[in-house]
């Protein structure tokens, strides 16, 4: 009996331990909210926070990661999308919750749709013609989400039967007729890869499924071709062999969910971070992270580094905004996007990411769209398809940054040594040379 109670009193120690702790701070910082995180160290777990934090839009100024043992110890200093601290309670309850409640593999249900996988080469009205196969076969687009990345193409888009409202994969016969269209259109006259098309129930985040679907899609291995699109991230790998770890350097323009993008990357190539330093400075992000594989060895060879630079690259790039952003709010009917795709085609303008989402009996959708060869379209034709689509229901809610000075990705042969010194004066220079970790790479 006494072993027993003992049993039962460890038991209830380690449930204890095993429950992440969470703690908010409005107190210490005037501009900042900051979120204490602590939790067994469990693969996937950051993840799972940065997550919660991002899903709110949050951003995330600075953060620091470290692991003890078997235990992580996360702190992040967050504001809304203002640039200010969270006051809203409710905001904190929810991130508190949340957080207290994480787990690794979250799975998100669609109940009631049917998730559609689509990938491909992307070429100009592709998604005319996708969406213009789904209203033929009365397929009702519930939320759909569209990123492109050096040539390639990967959507998730939810749909319901217009008539039913039923998921469309209760009727064998018509999700036959749906995929090999969709396939058809895919592939196109000249898709070198191959499309694919994939239908099921149930799907992992949104984000973190579009980003393994790319990865899958090996887009990180391809050159752009869109004249347009152009990379200004710098990535960097080197290991630090007396402690055993790989360390990753990340600098790049500062934008909401570039946090996630690099640990989600990090986190399905099967790499564990155990500290980490995030900062930001006027537009600009740097970002360190210090990883091993999950049997804890570090990056044991040249391909491997250089495969783990170019994923993390395309990793940052896939959803950096390109082009003009267009907000399409309106009421929703069968067609819409089919037409509004047809429009943007007909005009010669090419869609590079899209966030389409309903509520109720109103669409609320978001395009960024450039012209054919990916440069910025000509505003005039930008008030052509307003008119044509109706000046109140498509708005221009951003125009891009233009740079007239041509940036060269850094040749990343030249290894960490070489790469920081563009970045003088950066948390990345001043942990290489105050840790002493610039070495030969080994």
């Amino acid at each position: 009996m006494e072993r027993s109670g003992c049993t039962d009193e460890y038991e209830k120690l380690v449930i204890r331990m095993s429950t992440p702790r969470v703690v908010i701070d409005n107190s210490v910082c005037s501009g900042e909210t900051i979120v204490k995180f602590d939790s067994a160290r469990n693969h996937g777990i950051l993840l799972e926070a940065v997550q919660v934090l991002t899903d709110l839009n949050l951003s995330i100024k600075k953060a620091y990661v470290s692991s003890d043992g078997r235990w992580f110890m996360d702190v992040f200093h967050v504001t809304d999308q203002n640039g200010n601290k969270l006051t809203d309670e409710s905001v904190l309850r929810y991130i508190e919750q949340s957080l207290g409640g994480i787990h690794d593999g979250i799975t998100i249900h669609k109940n009631g749709f049917t998730a559609l996988e689509l990938t491909g080469t992307d070429r100009v009205g592709l998604l005319s013609e996708v969406f213009a196969v789904l209203a033929d076969l009365q397929c009702n687009v519930v939320d759909a989400k569209v990123w492109t990345h050096n040539g390639r193409i990967a959507s998730l888009i939810h749909v319901k039967d217009c008539n039913s409202g039923t998921p469309i994969e209760e009727d064998p016969q018509k999700i036959n007729k749906l995929e090999a269209r969709l396939r058809n259109v895919l592939k196109g006259d000249n898709d070198i890869r191959g499309a694919k098309t994939s239908i099921f129930n149930a799907v992992i985040h949104p984000d973190r499924r579009l980003h393994q679907m790319m990865f899958a899609d090996r887009d990180y291995q391809w050159k752009p071709i869109f004249k347009g699109a152009s990379g200004t991230s710098l990535v960097a790998v080197q290991n630090w062999a007396e402690r055993g770890y790989s360390v990753v350097y990340v600098q790049c323009k500062d934008r909401t969910k570039l946090l996630f993008d690099v640990v989600c990357n990090l986190t399905d190539m099967e790499y564990v971070v155990f500290h980490a330093t995030i900062n930001t400075t006027s537009d600009q992000a740097y970002q360190e992270f210090y990883i091993r594989h999950k049997d804890g060895t570090p990056i044991s060879s040249e391909p491997e580094r250089q495969r783990v630079i170019q994923c993390l690259q395309a990793a940052v790039e896939r959803r950096a905004s390109e082009g003009v952003k267009l907000e399409l709010c309106t009421e929703d009917r069968p067609g819409l996007l089919a037409e509004v795709m047809r429009t943007f085609r007909e005009n010669g303008l090419n869609v590079t990411r899209a966030e389409i989402s309903t509520t109720g009996d109103k669409a609320a959708n978001v395009f960024y769209v450039t012209d054919a060869i990916g440069y910025t379209p000509d505003p005039k034709i930008i008030e052509s398809v307003r008119q044509k689509i109706g000046l109140s229901n498509l708005k221009v809610k951003e125009l891009p940054f233009v740079c007239h000075e041509k940036v060269e990705r850094e040749d990343q042969s030249v290894g960490v040594g070489g790469a920081v010194l563009l970045c003088l004066g950066s948390l990345v220079r001043r942990n290489l040379y105050n840790l002493g970790l610039i070495k030969s790479f080994s």
